[in-house]
């Protein structure tokens, strides 16, 4: 391209209203992120109905405060980017709605994004992703082994069979009587805990699929049995336990991928990849593989728009533009997406 590309982004897909200027999908301009968590704590997770209200009344007010952020005006902007799907139908339509909005009265393309390619495209803001590479995608909604070969070509390993980890990680850290958000409450009990329960190793194959129901069924049912037994729950050390299991499954499947694919780069992204735990186990793999790994910061692993704005370059240069009968998607997965963009 000859010129900078600017994009405002916008990321309504669960419990964060967010907003970001990016440029070149790669520079960060400007970022707003209004978070709801306190509110669904309340409730311990998130509320649907609530969640998108608070989407409706607080959209306008973020794009306020990420246009005075940003340096230029929205006449510099070049295309407006929204996350269309997947997440809580309620919310993605207010985000939608938004863009469209904003497309009409700018007389701006408009861009739909899939969530799980902005948490891929997150890795590009403070490092460039090299192709091929090897993705890990690690969230509340997804759990998928992928093999980036270039910007637009990309084939699906495995996923999970199941669950999510990111999911299993939120009800074990609820029957635990954690507070939401259950993942960060798992990661700090872990650190103060040891490995003292035996738990059963998710899936014992060679495929790249993942399984965690039956971890989380077990957990679930040992902390039943225990507490009507009368008996004390470690819950430091259970946590401790139900950690390092899953992340062992997790380093499992990309060190089998690395060894049968030879692939010499990694990225790790979504909302789980915040967990240092996590991350540290699998760049322990990637060392042992020679393979260059990388992993968003903290700010861009979670929910939010900037990341968005990376994912929506790579469809403005080859210009996928949606239109006004663009809706929201609550279900659209990773594999639907690929194929559906072949």
């Amino acid at each position: 391209m000859n010129k900078d590309v600017r994009i405002l982004a916008i990321e309504t897909s669960c419990d964060e209203t967010s907003m970001a200027v990016v440029k070149n999908g790669k520079t960060v301009e400007a970022l707003t992120i209004s978070t709801q968590m306190k509110t669904h704590a309340n409730f311990g997770g998130v509320v649907p109905e609530i969640a998108s209200r608070m989407h409706t009344e607080s959209i306008t007010l973020v794009l306020e405060e990420t246009l005075n952020k940003f340096p230029g005006s929205i006449d510099d902007i070049d295309a407006i980017a929204v996350t269309y799907a997947p997440g809580l139908l309620g919310s993605l339509l207010v985000g939608v709605e938004c863009a469209k909005t904003l497309s009409l009265v700018y007389n701006k393309p408009l861009i739909a994004v899939n969530h799980t390619m902005g948490h891929i495209y997150a890795n590009n803001i403070e490092h460039q992703i090299t192709y091929p590479t090897l993705a890990l995608i690690v969230s509340g909604g997804h759990t998928d082994l992928l093999v980036l070969k270039s910007e637009t070509d990309m084939e699906i390993l495995g996923s999970t069979i199941d669950d999510s980890v990111g999911e299993v990680f939120d009800k074990v850290a609820r029957v635990l009587k954690m507070s939401y958000p259950g993942g960060p409450n798992i990661e700090k009990a872990a650190l103060k805990g040891e490995d003292t329960y035996k738990l059963p190793s998710p899936m014992q194959d060679d495929t790249y699929n993942f399984s965690f129901s039956g971890l989380k069924s077990f957990v679930i049912n040992l902390v039943h049995n225990e507490t009507v037994k009368g008996n004390e729950i470690r819950v430091n050390d259970l946590a401790h336990s139900f950690q390092k299991t899953a992340i062992d499954e997790l380093t499992r499947k990309v060190e089998l991928a690395l060894k049968n694919t030879g692939i010499k780069n990694m990225i790790l992204a979504g909302g789980v990849s915040a967990n240092q735990t996590l991350r540290e186990e699998i760049n322990k793999v990637c060392q042992k593989y020679n393979v260059t790994f990388h992993v968003p910061n903290i700010l861009y692993c979670t929910d939010n728009a900037a990341m968005i704005g990376c994912a929506a370059y790579p469809l403005y240069k080859s210009q996928k533009f949606a239109d006004f009968t663009l809706n929201a998607k609550s279900n659209e997965n990773i594999k639907s997406y690929i194929e559906n963009n072949k």
